[in-house]
């Protein structure tokens, strides 16, 4: 028996996913959570086999839930399954220690293998995902960091450099260093041009 923590922000979706889960005989969902904190406390209370986890939790977020999670005693495997795959978000989960990544139109004949794969400790991707990562190692581009990232992320909100050193709790003249990096490996000369461009290449 394969015991699993569902960690997703919609109520609906783990509901169905625990239909789906308990129709088979080998896999039974334990608990449930609905935001980055509950998800990592639900985990190192139940002590799952697995955990089946989308990367946008509200506010919070599910890289730093998996990290977290795999900074646990005897963690257990995590299993992305979400509406995003924009490259960052995959990279940004697989680094986290996410053991696959799997997107919400999966059917269920792809889901339901996955989820014994992860909890056997294999790697699980979606084709599309595995697709994604193989062409990235082809042609890595530009890197961006994960500040970086987060920065250029607070851009796209239209926030200002004093708005995002607040809400990265960063000073001002480390934003303006990031972003000038950003600029630099993206080849583009204003904030506009490097969200644009951040999306173009699937970083966003």
């Amino acid at each position: 028996m394969t015991d699993i923590v569902l960690v997703d922000d919609h109520p609906v979706v783990r509901l169905g996913l625990r239909s789906l889960l308990e129709t088979e005989p080998d896999l039974h969902v334990v608990g449930e959570a609905g935001t980055e904190a509950e998800g990592v406390a639900t985990v190192e209370r139940l002590r799952p086999d697995l955990v089946l986890m989308d990367l946008r939790l509200g506010t919070g977020s599910g890289v730093a839930a998996i990290t977290a999670i795999r900074e646990q005693a005897d963690p257990p495997p995590v299993l992305v399954l979400t509406n995003h795959d924009a490259d960052a978000d995959i990279l940004a989960a697989v680094e986290a220690g996410a053991a696959g990544y799997l997107l919400k139109d999966a059917p269920p004949d792809e889901l339901l293998p996955a989820v014994r794969a992860a909890a056997a400790g294999e790697t699980a991707l979606a084709p599309a995902v595995a697709a994604r990562l193989l062409q990235r190692m082809r042609d890595p581009g530009p890197t961006l960091s994960s500040r970086e990232l987060e920065v250029l992320a607070q851009v796209r909100q239209g926030l200002s450099n004093t708005q995002i050193a607040r809400a990265l709790h960063l000073s001002e003249a480390t934003v303006k260093s990031h972003l000038v990096h950003v600029f630099t490996k993206l080849d583009v000369t204003s904030r506009t041009a490097a969200v644009a461009e951040a999306h173009r290449r699937g970083l966003l």
